[in-house]
C-alpha cells in the first residue's frame, strides 16, 4: 500500500486511502438512503452523509496542501526527502483532475465574470472565454434579452415556460405555462379546501318536553331543516359518548382466564383447562407471590394465545427482575462499618434519655424520623400525623396565629373551569383546616335501603340513559366536573361524592357507546331545533356539544357553499328561512319554509343519507305522467332509463349542467353514467388524499398517503339571491291550529286604569267650570 514510500510527506499515502474509503462509503449511505424507508433511520443515514461529505471536503482539502507543498519531488531512493514515483504522480493527477472539473462545472454553468453583473440589453461587450458571451433573446419569445449563458437560469422564471401544478404532488395532472398558474390555482382540483365552520346544539330541557315529543312522533317533521340537521348532530353525538367515561362502574366485567389456574394446570379453552377469574383478580393476582414450581409451569406453558393480558406477564417477570437488580447493587456496595456504630449508640442513647418509638407525642420523633427514614418517608410521615405534631407541639403550624393568612403572595393563575383551579404555590393552610381527630363528633353507621318504601328492587322507577347521560356529559361541559364528584377539603380531607343510576340496560359493553345503547329504541329528539355559533370564550378541547362542518371543497366551490349553507340556510332556520307556529311552545310541529332559490325551480332539502343540504328541482307533473317505472335491477342490466339511449356527447353536455352533488350521485346510476362523470373529473372534481399509519419496526409511526381518490364534492349549485315563497300566511294555520284556543267574552271589561283616568278627567272638568 506503499504507507513508507513517500518520507518526504508521509501523509500522502494515508490521504489517497482515506479519500477512497470516505467515497466509497459516502456512497453506500446514499444508495441505503434511496432504498430505505422514512423513520428515524431514514434521519440518522441522513446526518451520516452530511458529516461523511464535510469530512472528505475538509480531507480533499488537506491532501492538496499536502501534494502540492512537495512539487517537485526526489525520485531516487538514496536521499531522505524522496517520494515514490507512482504514489506521487497518482496523487498529483487525481487532486489536479478534481480541481479541473469544479473549474469546468463553473465555466459550463455559465459563470462568467462580465456577464454575471450585466444587465444592459444592449451590451456590445465582445465575446471573450470565461469573460462574457453573445446577447440573445428568450428562446421562449418571453421578449426578455439577455446573455447566453444565462437562459438555463431564465428559463426557471420565464412566463413562457411550461411547468406543472404546484399542486402536483397532491394529484393535480396539469402543465401549463408559468404566467397561467395563479390562474389555475383558483380552480385546481387538487387545492382542496376543509370547512371549518363550527356549532353547538345543547340538550333540551324539560320546560320544551311538549314539542320535542310531539316533532319526535311527527314523520313529517324529519322533512324540516332544522330538525333533520338536529337529528343529524345527535347521531354524531351518540356515537362519540362512551359510556365507560360516564358510567365506569356500570360496565361489564369480561372474563378471562386465570393466571394462577393456568399455572396449576387448570383447563383452558385451548388445552382442555377450564377456569376463569374476573379482570379485578389477574390484576391483583400481580401482586400475589407465586410459587416456583407454578413460575416454572407458567413459564413452560406455550399456549399464551389464550391470555387476554400481556401486562401480567409482564408485571411479573419485571418484578423479579428489578428484585435481581437491588441485590446485586446490594451486594456490590460496601458495608459502612462506622455509621453502623454511630447509629447503635445515637438509639442508645435515645433509650437512656427515654425517648422511644415513633409516636407524634414523643420528643424529638421528627429527628428520629428524618435519621432513620429517607425523605420520602419521612414527609409522607408528616402527611399523615401532621394535626397530632402540631396538637403536641411538635410541628410549628404553618404561618404564626398573629398573622394568619390563606395567601403568601398574588400569583396570576389561568382558570379554565371550576375544578381546574390550582392551588398557588404560596398557600398557607388556615388553622382551622387542620382537624383533631380527637375531637371529632361522634358518628354512627347506618344503612339505608328501599324496604321502607314498600316497593321491591325490580318495581324501582329506571332511569332514563339518555336524559342521564346528556346530564352528566352537560355538568362536566359546563362546570368542569361530573355530578357528585369527590373534592379534596384541604391536604388532608376529602369530600367524596356520589350518585347512583339504575338503567334497564346495564350492565353496559366495554365499547359501548350511546349509539349503541339507544339502537334499539325509537328515534327521538333530545337536542335543540336551534344551534349557537361558537365564541372564542367556549372551550372546545374536550367538548362533547361543538359540532364541525368538516367538508372537503375545490378552492373555487368553497365560498358559495359557506355563504349558502351556513350563511344562508342554517343562520336561517331560526325563522328567517324556516318559519315554524308561533304555539310551538305549546307541542305545535307546524312548520312552512318561506324562501326558494330565485331562478331556480327547486327547493331546499336535507339528505339524511349524505348529510348535507341540496337543491330539489321540481318537476312538473305532466312531465311524470306516463312514464314507465323500471325496476334497479332492470335499469342496471340493460339501461333502459330514457337517457341512457342518447349519444355519450350529449349526455356529457348536460351532464356539464349539474352541480357537484348531483353528478356525484348520477355517477352511482349506471355504468355508462359513471363513465359519463368521468369525464368531467378533471374538470369538476378534486383529488383527495387518503392517509394510512404505517408502523415501523422500532416501534415508531408516521401517517403516509395511501393513495389519490378523485371524487365529487358535496355543494350545490350557487344560489345568489333567495325569494319569497308562494306560501300562505301564517295567520292561515293559526284558524286551524289545533294549539290555538281563543276565548270569547261577550261581557265588558273594565280595562286597566281605567278609573284613574275617568277621575282625573272629571277633576278637569270641576277645575274649568
Amino acid at each position: 500500500m506503499h504507507l513508507g514510500s513517500c518520507p518526504a510527506q508521509p501523509y500522502i499515502p494515508i490521504y489517497l486511502i482515506v479519500l477512497g474509503v470516505s467515497s466509497l462509503f459516502g456512497l453506500f449511505l446514499t444508495y441505503t438512503q434511496d432504498s430505505g424507508e422514512e423513520g428515524s433511520v431514514h434521519v440518522l443515514i441522513s446526518a451520516s452523509i452530511s458529516v461523511v461529505q464535510v469530512f472528505t471536503l475538509c480531507w480533499f482539502i488537506s491532501g492538496t496542501v499536502w501534494v502540492y507543498s512537495i512539487y517537485p519531488p526526489n525520485y531516487s531512493t538514496s536521499d531522505d526527502k524522496y517520494c515514490q514515483r507512482t504514489v506521487y504522480q497518482f496523487a498529483l493527477y487525481f487532486t489536479s483532475l478534481c480541481w479541473l472539473l469544479v473549474k469546468g462545472s463553473r465555466i459550463l454553468a455559465g459563470q462568467h465574470q462580465h456577464c454575471d453583473k450585466c444587465y444592459d440589453i444592449h451590451c456590445q461587450t465582445p465575446v471573450e472565454a470565461e469573460v462574457s458571451c453573445v446577447v440573445v433573446k428568450c428562446p421562449k419569445n418571453c421578449s426578455a434579452t439577455l446573455h447566453m449563458c444565462k437562459e438555463e437560469e431564465h428559463l426557471l422564471l420565464c412566463p413562457n415556460e411550461k411547468v406543472p401544478c404546484l399542486n402536483a404532488d397532491y394529484g393535480c395532472p396539469f402543465t401549463m405555462l408559468r404566467h397561467r398558474l395563479a390562474k389555475h390555482l383558483e380552480v385546481c382540483p387538487a387545492s382542496v379546501v376543509c370547512c371549518s365552520q363550527e356549532w353547538n346544539r345543547w340538550p333540551v330541557s324539560d320546560a320544551n318536553v311538549a314539542f320535542y315529543r310531539n316533532v319526535s312522533g311527527d314523520p313529517r317533521a324529519e322533512g324540516h331543516l332544522d330538525v333533520a340537521t338536529a337529528l343529524r348532530d345527535q347521531e354524531l353525538l351518540f356515537r362519540s359518548i362512551k359510556m365507560k367515561n360516564i358510567f365506569p362502574e356500570l360496565m361489564e366485567v369480561i372474563e378471562e382466564p386465570a393466571l394462577r389456574d393456568l399455572a396449576t394446570g387448570g383447563t383452558s379453552p385451548v388445552d382442555g383447562l377450564g377456569s376463569s377469574s374476573t379482570e379485578s383478580d389477574c390484576v391483583g393476582m400481580e401482586d400475589e407471590e407465586l410459587s416456583q414450581e407454578e413460575r416454572e409451569a407458567l413459564a413452560k406453558n406455550g399456549n399464551v394465545e389464550s391470555l387476554q393480558k400481556y401486562r401480567s406477564w409482564e408485571g411479573m417477570f419485571r418484578k423479579e427482575m428489578r428484585g435481581c437488580d437491588q441485590t446485586v447493587k446490594n451486594l456490590d456496595k460496601p458495608t459502612d462499618s462506622s455509621n453502623s456504630h454511630r447509629e447503635t449508640r445515637d438509639s442508645h442513647q435515645s433509650l437512656e434519655n427515654g425517648a422511644t418509638g415513633l409516636a407524634p407525642w414523643q420528643d424529638g420523633v421528627l429527628e428520629r424520623v428524618r435519621k432513620e427514614f429517607n425523605s420520602a418517608e419521612s414527609t409522607m410521615y408528616m402527611v399523615h400525623n401532621g394535626a397530632m405534631l402540631i396538637d403536641f407541639g411538635q410541628l410549628a403550624a404553618c404561618t404564626p396565629r398573629e398573622r394568619d393568612f390563606v395567601y403568601g403572595n398574588l400569583e396570576p393563575i389561568a382558570v379554565q373551569s371550576v375544578r381546574s383551579f390550582n392551588v398557588p404555590t404560596s398557600y398557607r393552610a388556615k388553622r382551622h383546616h387542620l382537624k383533631d381527630p380527637t375531637r371529632n363528633v361522634k358518628k354512627t353507621h347506618q344503612s339505608v335501603d328501599t324496604t321502607d318504601l314498600g316497593v321491591s328492587v325490580e318495581d324501582l322507577p329506571k332511569s332514563d340513559e339518555v336524559s342521564a347521560t346528556l346530564l352528566c356529559s352537560l355538568e362536566n361541559e359546563l362546570r368542569g366536573h361530573q355530578i357528585s364528584e369527590s373534592a379534596g377539603a384541604d391536604g388532608l380531607y376529602v369530600d367524596v361524592g356520589t350518585q347512583t343510576y339504575h338503567f334497564s340496560s346495564a350492565p353496559f359493553r366495554p365499547d359501548a357507546s350511546l349509539a349503541d345503547v339507544t339502537a334499539d329504541k325509537p328515534t327521538a329528539l333530545h337536542l335543540h331545533i336551534q344551534a349557537e355559533s361558537v365564541t372564542r370564550r367556549h372551550n372546545k378541547t374536550n367538548s362533547a356539544f361543538n359540532y364541525m362542518c368538516g367538508r372537503f371543497f375545490r378552492r373555487d366551490e368553497y365560498h358559495s357553499h359557506f355563504k349558502n349553507t351556513h350563511s344562508d340556510i342554517q343562520a336561517g332556520v331560526n325563522g328567517w328561512m324556516e318559519h315554524r307556529c308561533p304555539l310551538a311552545y305549546l307541542g305545535c310541529t307546524f312548520s312552512q319554509t318561506r324562501l326558494h332559490p330565485a331562478g331556480h325551480r327547486a327547493v331546499i332539502k336535507y339528505c339524511q343519507a349524505l348529510s348535507t343540504f341540496a337543491l330539489r328541482p321540481v318537476v312538473s307533473s305532466s312531465l311524470c305522467e306516463g312514464g314507465e317505472t323500471l325496476s334497479p335491477l332492470q335499469n342496471r342490466a340493460r339501461n333502459l332509463d330514457p337517457l341512457s339511449g342518447l349519444p355519450c356527447e350529449v349526455l356529457r353536455h348536460i351532464a356539464g349542467y349539474l352541480d357537484s352533488l348531483t353528478l356525484s350521485q348520477l355517477a352511482k346510476v349506471s355504468r355508462l353514467m359513471r363513465e359519463v362523470c368521468t369525464t368531467l373529473l378533471q374538470e369538476r372534481g378534486m383529488v383527495s388524499l387518503k392517509w394510512k399509519k404505517k408502523t415501523y419496526s422500532h416501534g415508531g409511526t408516521s401517517w403516509r398517503c395511501r393513495e389519490k381518490v378523485w371524487e365529487f364534492s358535496c355543494g350545490f349549485s350557487t344560489v345568489d339571491r333567495w325569494s319569497f315563497s308562494d306560501t300562505p300566511s301564517m295567520a292561515e294555520h293559526l284558524k286551524a291550529c289545533s294549539f290555538y284556543q281563543r276565548e270569547e267574552r261577550r261581557e265588558p271589561v273594565a280595562l286597566a286604569c281605567l278609573e284613574e283616568v275617568t277621575e282625573k278627567r272629571g277633576e278637569r272638568i270641576k277645575h274649568k267650570r
